[in-house]
């Protein structure tokens, strides 16, 4: 047994790390369905871009208090490195949805167009697994971790068919234009990278699981 999992057993530990991974979590899912507004043409592009934004802003704050936090703390309940990027992977997502519903304002785009929902409705998929699945770390049940992260694995490499099959379509057709080509390839990739920070959250939710189990 190392030293620091013995301090864990001998020592009270700081659960409240759990809160601000939920609550990270849970931003992270409410940035992913706001942006998914878009498709339904409820809101305007801008009205959309100002709500992730701010959805975004809250989970800076949380990641900064998340930070603090650990600078505080002697003993946390499972190693402070990966509370760390475990925050940080989590932070990411709403920036990520930011970045897409700024490009949709910033290049004109009031509709997205088919592989634009697609993406968003994995990126819906994807932050629904992570906001069910951290919880769980606090119950210590790294098996249902495990087994849940799987999925958000098999979403992400259907969004990466998505994203490939819309960009080869975009610059085989001799009808799109570059600046079409140029508006829907800076919306698609940050979706797609939204995703892929999914699927590394996923995959850091697995390692945390198998080192603590």
């Amino acid at each position: 047994m190392s030293f620091n999992s013995l301090l864990r057993l001998i020592l009270p530990r700081e659960d409240h790390f759990y809160d601000f991974l939920e609550r990270q979590a849970e931003v992270a899912d409410r940035a992913s369905h706001s942006l998914a507004r878009f498709k339904d043409g409820s809101a305007q592009a801008a009205a959309i871009r100002d709500e992730v934004q701010k959805i975004e802003h809250e989970g800076d704050r949380l990641g900064h208090d998340m930070i603090e936090a650990l600078g505080r703390t002697f003993v946390t309940p499972i190693d402070r490195e990966d509370l760390q990027r475990l925050s940080k992977r989590l932070d990411d997502i709403p920036d990520l949805c930011n970045a897409a519903a700024r490009a949709c304002v910033l290049f004109g785009v009031d509709h997205p167009t088919r592989p634009m929902t697609l993406l968003m409705d994995k990126l819906c998929e994807c932050t629904g697994v992570i906001k069910a699945t951290v919880p769980f770390l606090r119950q210590r049940a790294y098996a249902r971790v495990i087994e849940s992260c799987r999925s958000i694995n098999h979403y992400e490499k259907d969004g990466d068919a998505v994203f490939r099959d819309a960009l080869s379509a975009l610059f085989h057709d001799p009808a799109v234009d570059a600046k079409t080509i140029l508006r829907e390839k800076e919306i698609l990739e940050d979706l797609e990278k939204a995703i892929n920070r999914c699927d590394q959250t996923a995959e850091l939710l697995t390692n945390i699981a198998v080192k603590n189990s």
